[in-house]
């Protein structure tokens, strides 16, 4: 037999590692397309729903904030709802990235996609 064969095999393994962790990365970018968080501001006045990629899908306003003279409030409530819900979208992305490098005995702080 050839000795060179061993290093081959190693080749192959890596290959199959990263096909593995490529066809993982791609099916946590569609589970984060389905994921969804809630931002809120002003103790749940205001509502933002959004999935883990960042994509707003819903905003429930309570109508109470609805005051004409107090406008710039109710504007300022809603910002701070939907940029609660990205940034606990980011979060989620976040997280869930971790968990795959973990997964697959990848050092914690690397970063992916590369």
């Amino acid at each position: 037999m050839l000795k060179g064969l061993g290093q081959l095999g190693d080749m192959a393994k890596m290959m199959k590692a990263a096909q593995d962790m490529q066809s993982k990365m791609a099916q946590m970018q569609d589970d984060l397309t389905t994921m969804t968080v809630v931002g809120e501001s002003g103790a749940g006045l205001v509502k933002a729903t959004a999935t883990a990629k960042g994509e707003l899908t819903g905003l429930e306003i309570d109508p109470s904030i609805f005051v004409p003279s107090e406008k710039e409030v109710a504007e300022d409530l809603i910002l701070a709802a939907i940029k609660d819900a990205q940034a606990k979208a980011t979060d989620r992305a976040q997280s869930e990235m971790q968990k795959l490098t973990e997964e697959m005995g990848l050092p914690a702080d690397m970063k992916l996609p590369f």
